[in-house]
């Protein structure tokens, strides 16, 4: 027996009992718990019996054959971190274990910047340091808004890494990671991977080929289409919003008699998106036979043509079924066709004439849906109408989220344009969603625009945590370079008389510690894209 400090009787021999003999170490305790007269053996016999396990246990592994060594790890061609971007990735990995925020005072929130940190890198083609691969994957796997920058920072040896780990096995379904997908120019290895792929690795490619060949993915996908289940057509479906043109159309238009009601819905909006396809000038025809100078009219009846057009025929709970049925059509229609019919007017014109009978705010919903699915910056702008006017009285829509949603389709500089001037008319309060949309970092009119409006609410004696996520929002998006103006303004507050005590306000101090934290965020942030050769 193996010597352990206390001598350890063989469990067969004399004074050992061989019924204890084959249990592992939960038969044991399972045994000793109900009672060895259950199973016939000697007590002592138990006690010999584990403490074999124990020295069993201890040891690690009971002995086995020695498993084949892995294949080593593939070759990342990827230059490696510099050292101070290494430090700080390493940092940022821990600040993300130790529990983000809690507790932070004027600390920036390491698991908050760990998403950007990764997206900068990656933008200049590093490979992750081998060393910190494991807490690489690891926090990939708590995190899935990390999974994509993560995997692809992570390269061919974070997956080579994951497949022996099974708490990694994530990692082998992404389809990416650097991203361990063949070149799209290999078309033996990509027939192979479509044909025998997981199905997140067939989605992964098919998205890359389209990126590089949009003909060739529509081509690989219309050779397994037939095969597919409704739930995969769906999501490949799905990826052909990527470089969608009127090549597309023969393929969506087949799709419009998929099996599928979800297909059909799919292929039926991507159609929409494309304005000269032949089912955007089937909704033009029957849109305008609706909507007019003289009025509105909504459709009486979804005749099976419509219903294959996409239009579903039964409404939503508490939706009336002929303004649900009218919603779909103008949504689908172009809207390059209502110019000609309101005698030449222009988006703004058009939105701005009163709509009788109770029918605008499905009219304009209806439009505003159609602006963001065909991306047209001349409707957005209009049914945006006035940063300045109060929400409610907003030409298109009152709705946060379809403002947001409308937004996105601007240029980014019209973008944060727009939300400055709302921020500065409106306050923080309702900014949260529009704030969201707009591209980092802020251009310099929004930053100065947020930085003010917070000011704005400290002398209004409102506290910081009233605005915590627009604060969030600013450590990741504010431009670093407003960092000196913050420091001017947080200055200000630790020499304020009232700085640390309970103030007219009662929040002087706090947001001191605000700015504070705002501060050394952006100068972190600042220090990080120099360390990755930023500047």
């Amino acid at each position: 027996m193996v010597e352990t400090g206390v001598a350890v009787r063989d469990v067969a021999g004399p004074g050992g009992d061989a019924g204890w003999q084959g249990l592992e170490w939960e038969g044991l305790v399972t045994a000793a718990l109900l009672g060895t007269e259950r199973r016939g053996g000697a007590p002592v016999g138990l006690l010999d019996a584990a403490a074999v396990q124990t020295v069993r246990r201890r040891a690690g592994l009971r002995a086995a054959p020695a498993a084949a060594l892995p294949e080593p790890a593939p070759r990342d061609p990827r230059p490696e971190l510099p050292e101070p971007a290494r430090q700080r990735l390493a940092q940022l990995l821990a600040g993300r274990a130790a529990g983000g925020s809690a507790g932070r005072g004027a600390a920036p929130d390491l698991a908050e910047l760990l998403p950007q940190w990764l997206a900068a890198a990656n933008a200049r083609g590093y490979q992750a340091p081998h060393a910190l691969l494991p807490d690489l994957l690891d926090a990939a796997r708590a995190r899935t808004d990390l999974r994509p920058h993560a995997l692809a920072l992570a390269g061919v040896r974070g997956l080579w890494l994951a497949r022996l780990n099974p708490d990694w096995r994530f990692a082998l379904r992404s389809g990416s990671g650097g991203t361990g997908l063949p070149d799209p120019a290999d078309r033996q290895a990509v027939d192979t991977l479509w044909q025998e792929g997981l199905f997140a690795e067939r989605v992964a490619l098919l998205a890359l080929i389209r990126e590089h060949d949009p003909a060739a993915a529509r081509e690989l996908l219309a050779g397994t289409w037939g095969s597919e289940r409704a739930e995969d057509r769906l999501m490949f479906l799905d990826s052909l919003r990527s470089g969608l043109s009127g090549a597309d159309e023969a393929f969506l238009e087949a799709a419009l008699a998929d099996r599928s009601r979800n297909v059909r819905a799919t292929a039926a909006e991507l159609l929409s998106a494309l304005p000269q396809s032949a089912l955007a000038a089937r909704m033009a025809e029957r849109a305008l036979a609706c909507v007019g100078p003289e009025g509105v009219e909504a459709p009486s009846e979804c005749d099976a043509g419509m219903q294959r057009d996409g239009v579903v025929k039964r409404p939503p709970a508490g939706r009336g079924e002929r303004s649900w049925w009218l919603g779909q059509i103008v949504e689908a229609a172009p809207l390059s066709c209502w110019r000609e019919r309101f005698g030449g007017l222009g988006p703004a014109e058009i939105v701005a004439l009163p709509v009788a009978e109770g029918w605008a705010e499905d009219l304009h919903a209806a439009w505003c849906r159609a602006a963001v699915r065909q991306r047209d910056g001349a409707w957005a702008t209009a049914l945006l109408g006035s940063a300045a006017a109060p929400p409610a009285a907003g030409p298109g829509t009152a709705s946060l989220a379809e403002r947001a949603k409308l937004l996105e389709t601007l240029p980014p500089a019209e973008r944060a344009q727009w939300v400055a001037e709302f921020i500065a008319a409106h306050g923080l309060s309702e900014a949260f969603q529009l704030l969201g949309v707009c591209a980092v970092p802020w251009a310099a009119p929004l930053g100065r625009a947020v930085v003010d409006a917070l000011d704005i609410a400290r002398d209004a004696g409102s506290y910081p945590w009233s605005f915590s996520g627009v604060m969030g929002l600013a450590e990741r998006c504010l431009d670093p370079a407003e960092a000196g103006r913050l420091e001017v303004l947080a200055a200000a507050y630790e020499e304020s008389p009232d700085a640390g005590t309970v103030s007219v306000s009662g929040a002087v101090g706090y947001w001191g510690e605000a700015f504070r934290r705002l501060v050394a965020t952006l100068c972190l942030r600042a220090a990080m894209h120099r360390e990755l050769g930023g500047g």
